[in-house]
């Protein structure tokens, strides 16, 4: 069947054996709950089939049915290779929406919740010789609205700015062999100040067996680095000077070796584990020379004032939902907004598949690393947001584009924030948490209105270019305009210098198939590519020449099912001309 994610699906963190368990499954719908009673683990029904990775509400499923199935179950049989014998095997899933019991050959082998952050299985203990029975059960309540689920309408039919639902398998599925004694994590700290790049890795196994591990460094081809390391203890930490490897002292002070999205210059890495003298364990990986910071009110990227034009990404696909068809259609949504003259996207109310974020390293591209959120708040809701966020955080903490952190967005989950101290103790422990996991971005605490404490104030404002040249006019105003009612800061908490950035504005809806707009959704609308770029370039432009605002946001990349307010359509054709969109862009150069 057509449509299989066919890439190894975690770029940052290599491994060259690995077999994709992508592609026909049997499926059953269980809405009964009779799948655990009668052991569905053992004996599977049948039912129907399903397109892996692709949710069963999506039509590249084979299924595309929008209804309610609460309880879904997955099953397909796979043989271990015959070389991965000697080794052990892990199970890897890139994301199941929303928790995930998982079986091989009739015993439970991981349970996992949070529908947007991987997780993985050691099976070797129940694999047996010749066909494997491998089975997924999968809940996903449709009408609890403490889950964190972003854009995903608790409705069965897609409405205003939420769209339809994913339940289960949304990312590859894989296994791979490895040996007991393997690497199991590295993360990687540049530190441009200094020219160093800091490597911390965790090794499993036991540090007896004479372990030592070779690092290898490569810029554009060839190696600058390459050191051996013998492992004293499961944790390690190296430091490696980048600069002092380009003896070119021009190349130096022109930081020819820094990534941008101008330059986004990666460093290729080969990691081996080594247990007396025989390789056991190899890992490819990268990562970019970056620094972002905020000084003196100031958005910074490697020391220098750096303009972010981004444009809101919903990561949503025709036939697909969250899943993209392809690889190339994840790397062709970044080339069409470059093409545009944006620098980067905030991926909205998503945690986006690692290729994305593999494809943002390589052409040079920035993030907004955003987290889904819940619809209401809880105790329940909080404890499954940091849960979830700790885990997305350090999934995509190596990728050089990740410049922002945004746990929370527009209030979503907290709705009262804006007055009441356990929200607020919930956005503000949600910073705190993203801060204690990473030093190195800024992180924006809530995004859009009634921040707490954040280190950008990113500002959500659809109104008309006449309106935002007079709210962004002074400081003054741009902190006393509301938008939708809501105060710019939450009670008891004020602005204290940080960038101020329109982070979302525009929405202009345009359906190239209608002369006046009778169907689909946006913030206000028009009826031609060349309205449309009127109406853009007045609302950029306001942005660019105003003394306060150091950045901006647009909504959107794209159409969403029945949201038109996209700059293309949803199957990524364009509305008008996207060089005279560039050039409007361009003005900030």
């Amino acid at each position: 069947m057509a449509y299989l994610i066919e890439e190894y699906p975690r770029p940052q963190f290599q491994r060259n054996e690995w077999l994709n368990l992508n592609g026909e499954w049997n499926f059953a719908f269980d809405d009964n709950e009779i799948g655990l009673k009668e052991k569905w683990y053992n004996s599977f029904p049948k039912q129907t089939k399903i397109n892996v990775p692709f949710a069963y509400q999506a039509e590249h499923s084979g299924i595309g049915d929008p209804t309610f199935h609460d309880v879904v179950w997955y099953q397909r049989n796979f043989t271990i290779p015959s070389n991965w014998k000697e080794e052990e095997l892990l199970l890897n899933f890139g994301a199941v929406d929303y928790r995930a019991w998982v079986y091989v050959n009739g015993e439970m082998v991981t349970f996992h919740e949070g529908g947007n952050t991987p997780f993985s299985a050691n099976i070797t203990h129940v694999l047996k010789e010749g066909d494997n029975n491998l089975v997924v059960r999968v809940e996903d309540p449709s009408e609890d609205a403490t889950i964190p689920r972003g854009k995903q309408y608790w409705h069965e039919q897609s409405a205003s700015i939420f769209y339809t639902r994913t339940t289960g398998i949304w990312q590859t599925v894989w296994l791979e062999p490895v040996n007991k004694s393997r690497i199991d994590t590295i993360r990687w700290t540049p530190q441009i100040d200094r020219g160093d790049i800091d490597l911390e890795t965790e090794i499993l196994g036991d540090i007896e067996d004479d372990l030592t591990m070779q690092i290898s460094i490569s810029f554009k081809g060839q190696e600058i680095i390459s050191d051996t390391t013998k492992i004293f203890e499961g944790y390690t930490k190296r430091s490696y000077n980048i600069r002092n490897r380009f003896t070119d002292r021009s190349n130096i002070h022109d930081h020819g070796w820094y990534w941008t999205p101008e330059s986004p210059n990666l460093f290729d890495v080969e990691i081996e584990l080594l247990k007396k003298d025989t390789v056991v364990d190899t890992i490819s990986s990268y990562f970019g020379m970056r620094k972002v910071s905020i000084e003196n009110g100031k958005f910074m990227l490697n020391n220098k004032d750096y303009y972010q034009k981004l444009v809101l990404d919903q990561g949503y696909f025709p036939g697909g939902l969250l899943t993209a068809p392809s690889d190339e259609a994840l790397k062709r949504d970044i080339e069409l907004a470059k093409e545009m003259g944006f620098n980067g996207a905030r991926k909205h109310q998503k945690i986006e598949d690692p290729r994305f974020l593999y494809w943002a390293d390589k052409l040079g591209f920035l993030v907004w690393a955003e987290m889904a959120n819940c619809s209401e708040y809880s105790e329940a809701a909080a404890q499954r947001m940091n849960a979830e966020w700790i885990e997305a955080v350090k999934r995509d903490y190596n990728h050089p584009c990740v410049v922002v952190w945004v746990p929370l967005n527009e209030s979503w989950g907290i709705s009262r924030v804006a007055y009441e101290k356990q929200q607020q103790h919930h956005s503000l422990s949600m910073y705190y948490l993203t801060k204690s996991l990473d030093t190195t971005r800024p992180v924006l605490s809530n995004e859009g209105w009634e921040h707490t404490i954040s280190d950008i104030c990113g500002i959500h404002n659809y109104r008309s270019a006449e309106e935002l040249e007079q709210a962004y006019e002074t400081l003054e105003s741009a902190l006393t305009t509301t938008s939708a009612q809501r105060p710019i800061y939450a009670e008891g908490f004020e602005y204290n210098g940080v960038p101020i950035m329109i982070t979302e504005y525009g929405g202009i809806a345009y359906d190239k198939k209608q002369e006046e707009l009778e169907d689909g959704w946006g913030y206000s609308a028009v009826n031609s590519g060349e309205a449309l770029i009127k109406q853009y370039r007045k609302m950029t432009e306001v942005l660019f020449n105003s003394k306060v605002v150091q950045g901006f946001c647009y909504t959107q990349l794209t159409d969403v099912e029945q949201e038109i307010n996209g700059l293309l359509t949803y199957d990524r054709q364009p509305k008008c001309d996207l060089s005279i969109i560039k050039k409007i862009n361009d003005q900030s150069e």
